[in-house]
């Protein structure tokens, strides 16, 4: 039977769970997927790019030391994606891990003298909660994404000598945050982390010395694991969220790309922190290895200013949805969204989040390509006998025939049994987006690069942001946004009465 995805929204730990990746190719052959994995040089030839028989096992659990990557030829680097960690925009790699690890790799071989078989960086995204387990599974060699040691961790799992020495956890706030002046501020007051990051232990530890002191304990909420540090700084700056916490130097970074970031600098949480790669316990030669390279490399690569905002390009941030004008025109549009959502058998507020995105609720929009109303609708599309809507300039009719065509989307492109409701929603807004031929075929294309064609975050949309650009990612991953801020506001305004 058909179901509202928003129950499966709101429940934390629903986001896909990890997933190996046999490899980060870009399909076009052993040249193409070589270039994907950072192993190949624009000199070689492509005799010399001949992929490793053992990346047919990377999904496979395997664990040993840098002798057995080195005869098994791959080392699996495990990564987040996100604006500066990983990331694809069309078919080029890049961002910090990426461009450190490749580098690791080409020393790594020329130590080795490998020449032309030689030892493969293979970059699996994962999620940052997965990171650890992953590791200790055999699931992966290698961790990066920037993780502060603390002794939590160094229990489960190795770091590397530290790449980045001195990091302030930081109190970092929004134009929907309270006043806050100290640490004692925080009492009572919400602040967004995710459960797995040092930022959530930090705050525990604060709550210990709130209650000693007789003050209420800050409210800590969790994130979802999806979103990475700078979802959640993005946030903040547009109003979604009030507070959240943040190593400074990510927020020296944001603060200059995103407008109403507040950074208290005073009011930190842990401070001379220690970042490190991480890898499995005993691996004494792979440590070995990665310290010799971070000892010559910490300056200007992992962590270095030039390479961080190397990586900061203008996309399209998530807006304020939560701002009094747009609450506004949500609650003028309530009645609507409630009842076509509801004979459609959606979660209303996910629909309504996808009509800000498209319009900002904006029924005066019409786009350059003709698109009209809030669900930004081509009249054609509208008078397809699969929606047969007219008149979309009419707020009811536009909505009506959006979440109509939603709905044709769903049923005719993501039957039920093909993959979990979750992501049958967001397949079907990146049709929307993209359209469904499309998104068909990028599907198709997953699966031939060893992806999972059912799961879009770190999966699909890896080969969307590949082969389409970031458009369609960034549409998906503002839906998602701006309906927590819709599910926190209305959620805020319930309690209140």
């Amino acid at each position: 039977m058909r179901g509202p995805a928003g129950s499966q929204f709101k429940r934390a730990g629903l986001w896909p769970a990890f997933l190996i990746l046999a490899l980060l190719g870009c399909g076009g052959g052993e040249e193409s997927a070589m270039a994907a994995v950072g192993g190949a040089q624009a000199g070689e030839q492509a005799g010399e790019r001949a992929v490793p028989e053992a990346l047919a096992g990377m999904n496979e659990a395997w664990t040993g030391d840098l002798d057995g990557m080195v005869e098994r030829r791959v080392i699996r680097a495990l990564v987040t994606y996100n604006n500066t960690n990983f990331f694809f925009d069309g078919p080029t790699p890049k961002g910090i891990s990426y461009e450190s690890l490749t580098r690791f790799e080409e020393k790594l071989n020329k130590d080795l003298g490998t020449r032309y078989l030689k030892v493969h960086i293979v970059f699996i995204p994962t999620r940052r909660d997965r990171l650890i387990p992953a590791l200790r599974e055999g699931l992966g060699d290698v961790a990066s994404a920037n993780l502060t040691i603390t002794p939590e961790r160094q229990e489960l799992v190795d770091f590397s000598t530290p790449s980045y020495k001195g990091v302030d956890e930081v109190i970092v706030t929004g134009p929907k945050a309270p006043a806050i002046a100290s640490l004692d501020d925080l009492a009572g007051q919400e602040v967004w982390v995710r459960a797995s990051s040092s930022y959530f232990d930090s705050l525990q530890r604060l709550n210990e010395s709130l209650r000693e002191r007789g003050l209420d304990p800050v409210v800590i909420r969790q994130a979802e694991e999806q979103l990475e540090t700078e979802d959640l700084l993005e946030m903040v700056a547009s109003g979604l969220l009030g507070v959240t916490v943040a190593d400074d130097y990510l927020t020296d970074l944001w603060t200059e790309v995103l407008d109403g970031l507040e950074v208290h600098s005073d009011l930190v949480l842990r401070s001379g922190g220690e970042i490190g790669l991480m890898f499995r316990k005993d691996s004494p030669q792979l440590a070995a290895a990665v310290n010799e390279f971070i000892d010559d490399n910490k300056k200007g690569t992992l962590m270095g200013n030039i390479l961080f905002k190397r990586y900061f390009q203008s996309t399209k941030w998530a807006k304020n949805a939560g701002a009094p004008e747009d609450l506004e025109r949500l609650r003028g549009m309530v009645g609507l969204f409630q009842q076509y959502s509801g004979e459609y058998e959606f979660d209303w507020l996910l629909v309504a989040a996808q009509g800000y995105q498209e319009s900002g609720l904006d029924q005066s929009a019409v786009s350059s390509a003709g698109a009209v109303g809030v669900m930004q609708l081509l009249r054609s599309t509208a008078a397809d006998p699969n929606v047969g809507i007219p008149e979309i300039e009419i707020l009811e009719n536009n909505i009506h025939a959006g979440v109509k065509y939603l709905r044709f989307i769903l049923d005719r492109y993501f039957p039920e049994g093909e993959m979990d409701d979750l992501n049958r929603h967001l397949f079907a807004f990146a049709s929307y987006n993209a359209g469904p031929s499309r998104v068909r075929s990028l599907r198709k294309k997953a699966e031939e690069e060893g992806y999972d064609p059912d799961l879009w975050f770190r999966n699909v949309e890896i080969v969307a942001a590949k082969e389409i650009g970031r458009e369609t990612v960034q549409y998906v991953s503002n839906i998602f946004k701006y309906y927590i801020a819709y599910s926190l506001t209305v959620g805020q305004e319930e309690r209140e009465g």
